[in-house]
């Protein structure tokens, strides 16, 4: 999904190195030519500064061992899989590590774009961790991406048209239907990410998984794997998502909001709830410090785990993040595997979440006094992440969440024979019977 990218004084540290001139043509260091150090080329995810910091501070730990450098992959996931996907399938030997985003990896172990970490290093990289990052970045009980950030979608809610609502979304048993609701009666809005991107198939696959299902079956089949929309937990999805379609509490833009348009809804007179990512608040009190955001609406802004589907079972927050792998091609692979244990180190982890508002997938990280301070909700955001619910781990994500967001897209459209009709498109792509 779309890295969004904002400035925050409290992110000094590495808005400075990410705009001095050791970074203006995306190079840490030199070539390591003439029988030098090598040099790593590291494709980040677009941010703020954060990974470069992180790569200069681990190349000058390294007391000469390697240089680094950073090249910046596109600001959308499909952008990013398709430059990687291109070098990889080529042998680029200039990868020797790679940010991607958490459901790409399977793809990549499978084709075997990816070195493996042994068993060693995986104990060693992934102590702390929280488990459902570590998940995320195995395949084939190998783990090939070593979680760099984790990420959770959050429930919130505008406190002021909650109270004269009469409902408390921090209620373990806080549903959709009552968020609709509630949202209705007050005249207001629901924000949801519904573009026909990858953020509206998180959206379908929380509410598939929080209603007990899952949209696939027999997942390590492949291409053989079961679609299983059409099931009691995707019906109640499909009945959720098309509700809200057709309500009054649907924004005019739904089919077309992503993050950040839902973001700018909430935050408006209209907007009264709203599921996102952390990286919300410091948005929000950034702007307010900029004086583009009243502070009120800071201050109206509460926040709360997931909404549930049914009353009686748990949500499962949509599960993101990045992971870290290190190209198969790779000429260093032991200078690579080094690097990855530098830069990913808990207080580097830590000190991202801080300059960056990307949630760390260390358990610790959610102790730290810092993080306590700037993350009033630091132990929901741990909760969630830990009860997270993953996209399917399969090769060919790519084919089932484009066959979802083609059926189930507009929101509006959606009633109760579309997880049956997504089943057989979903099955159909595939096999390759069909093209998306």
């Amino acid at each position: 999904m779309k890295r969004i990218q904002f400035a925050r004084g409290r992110r000094r540290r590495a808005i400075a190195l990410a705009s001095a001139p050791l970074l203006a043509a995306t190079l840490l260091s030199g070539c390591g030519s003439d029988g030098g150090p090598p040099t790593l080329t590291w494709y980040i995810l677009p941010d703020n500064g954060g990974s470069a910091a992180r790569a200069q501070e681990c190349e000058a730990a390294s007391g000469g061992a390697y240089r680094v450098r950073i090249e910046s992959l596109p600001s959308t996931a499909t952008a990013q899989r398709e430059q990687m996907v291109r070098r990889l399938a080529a042998g680029d030997t200039s990868i020797d590590l790679v940010s991607m985003d958490v459901v790409f990896t399977a793809e990549f172990a499978n084709a075997g774009f990816l070195r493996p970490y042994t068993p060693e290093e995986t104990q060693r990289l992934t102590a702390g961790m929280l488990p459902a990052p570590v998940k995320t970045g195995m395949w084939e009980d190998k783990l090939f991406g070593a979680p760099y950030k984790s990420n959770a979608q959050l429930l919130w809610y505008r406190k002021s048209a909650a109270a004269a609502a009469g409902v408390d979304p921090t209620s373990p048993t806080f549903t959709w239907d009552e968020m609709i609701k509630a949202a209705v009666g007050q005249q207001k809005k629901v924000a949801v990410q519904a573009q026909r991107y990858e953020g509206y198939t998180v959206l379908i696959n929380a509410l598939v998984l929080s209603g007990g299902g899952a949209l696939l079956q027999d997942v390590e089949a492949g291409r053989n794997a079961k679609p299983s929309l059409a099931s009691p937990a995707g019906e109640k999805a499909a009945e959720i998502v098309g509700t809200l379609g057709r309500s009054p509490a649907a924004p005019t833009d739904l089919s077309n909001a992503s993050e950040e348009q839902a973001r700018a809804n909430f935050q408006s007179d209209q907007g009264m709830f709203m599921v996102n990512w952390p990286y919300v608040l410091a948005a929000a009190r950034s702007a307010a410090e900029e004086g583009t955001l009243a502070q009120s609406v800071v201050d109206d802004i509460g926040w709360a785990r997931y909404p549930r589907v049914s009353a009686d079972k748990p949500s499962a927050p949509p599960l993101g993040g990045a992971n870290l792998g290190i190209g198969a091609y790779t000429k260093h692979p032991d200078q690579a595997v080094a690097l990855v244990e530098c830069i990913n180190a808990e207080p580097k982890a830590t000190q991202y979440m801080l300059d960056e508002s990307e949630p760390s997938p260390y358990a610790a990280s959610y102790d730290d006094p810092k993080i306590r301070e700037e993350y009033a909700n630091a132990d929901l955001i741990r909760e969630s992440i830990g009860d997270g619910g993953p996209r399917p781990p399969t090769p060919f994500y790519t084919d089932i969440s484009g066959a979802i967001q083609q059926t189930w897209h507009p929101p509006a459209s959606v009633n109760s024979d579309t997880p049956e009709r997504t089943d057989q498109f979903m099955a159909d792509v595939l096999a390759g019977r069909r093209l998306l």
